[in-house]
């Protein structure tokens, strides 16, 4: 055991000679430098995000009545009864929520989609209309891209575009009352996307229905997606240029303000009021803004359960808006998803943004 032990301080001795040789003096600097260049930008983000949570709440920054949810696939494929919706409504009775973004795909991989997806569609838009009154029932109509891999819609082929124009008119033409697309992984600058809102935008405008998306966030550095996707073949964000081009083709866009690897609740709720102001910088006033609230719990590299909570997302909602926008009407926020949002999920949304009526 000792000879063993003495081989391994012999081990250990020769890398730290090697370290103390003047030879290794670049190197050591080079080192410093480049922990310097990783470590500084970290802590001062970490800061700013922290000094971002902090401040008053402005008077005023409560629900506009223009939230939404989205709902699972559960809600049309039959699962879902009558005594299911009272309860949903009793839930929601009282609080600002007026769009559902209920599940009727995924789409095809070539844009189409079976109305075998929907069967019980008819059942839930009328028991919705006559159950709870002026709340809109949107198709939330979705699929991968493949930006990332080999399979997936590919928006780049016109017949793919061309085939989702009709599957969201086969989708109103069911009775829905508007149509609402989250397709991702969709990467910052895409042009096909833009022309597929173009077209889209024709359909909607003509039937008077709102087009609505779910969003990326917004690069919270600049140039940030060009950089992760270089390192990582990901770019997670959309520059802000673009948050805004889309914004000026939809009625509704939803910005999906989760899963963002943020450690604790202070630095998300911070990273929320960034969000918060980035898009309220570029969304037009006609065009309705909603930041996403995580109704759910995770733990992994990308969501931490106990950081992204709802008390801190709706905090750094009314602190982005209260600092950049605090009378603008078309705002809201979004509550992503119904089947996994727990008690306190609510609780936090009802106290914190969501009551429009006394007890709700």
């Amino acid at each position: 055991m000792r000879a063993r032990l003495r081989g391994l301080g012999r081990t250990l001795r020769t890398p730290l000679r090697a370290w103390r040789s003047p030879r290794a003096r670049w190197p050591k600097r080079i080192a410093a430098a480049l922990a310097v260049l990783l470590v500084v930008p970290l802590v001062t983000a970490a800061v700013s995000l922290r000094i971002n949570y902090a401040g008053d709440i402005e008077d005023g920054t409560r629900t506009r009545s223009r939230d939404a949810i989205w709902l699972g696939h559960a809600w049309v494929d039959g699962r879902k009864k009558d005594a299911d919706l009272d309860a949903f409504a009793e839930r929601i009775r009282g609080t600002g929520i007026r769009d559902l973004y209920v599940h009727a795909g995924p789409l095809e991989h070539d844009g189409t989609l079976p109305a075998a997806r929907y069967p019980r569609a008819r059942w839930l838009i009328d028991a919705v209309h006559r159950t709870i009154p002026g709340v809109r029932v949107h198709a939330w109509l979705g699929d991968e891209l493949a930006t990332e891999g080999p399979e997936g819609l590919r928006l780049e082929r016109a017949a793919s575009r061309v085939a989702v124009v009709r599957s969201a008119k086969q989708i109103l033409d069911a009775g829905f009352d508007g149509v609402h697309f989250d397709l991702e992984p969709l990467h910052s600058g895409d042009r096909d996307y833009l022309s597929l809102l173009d077209d889209l935008r024709v359909l909607t405008r003509a039937r008077d229905v709102p087009l609505s998306v779910a969003a990326h966030q917004i690069d919270p550095l600049p140039a940030l997606h060009s950089v992760a996707g270089a390192l990582t073949g990901h770019p997670k964000w959309w520059s802000q240029a673009f948050f805004a081009e889309v914004a000026r083709r939809v009625d509704q866009i939803a910005v999906m303000s989760y899963d963002t690897a943020m450690p604790l609740e202070s630095l998300y709720g911070g990273y929320v009021a960034q969000q918060t102001t980035l898009a309220l910088e570029v969304t037009p006033r006609d065009t309705d803004l909603l930041m996403g609230l995580p109704f759910y719990y995770e733990e992994d590299m990308s969501h931490h359960g106990h950081a992204e909570t709802v008390a801190a997302a709706v905090r750094g909602t009314r602190l982005g808006l209260g600092r950049t926008d605090r009378d603008r009407e078309r705002f809201g926020v979004a509550i992503y998803v119904d089947f996994a949002a727990r008690e306190g999920d609510w609780t936090a949304y009802r106290e914190g943004w969501g009551c429009v009526t006394a007890g709700c």
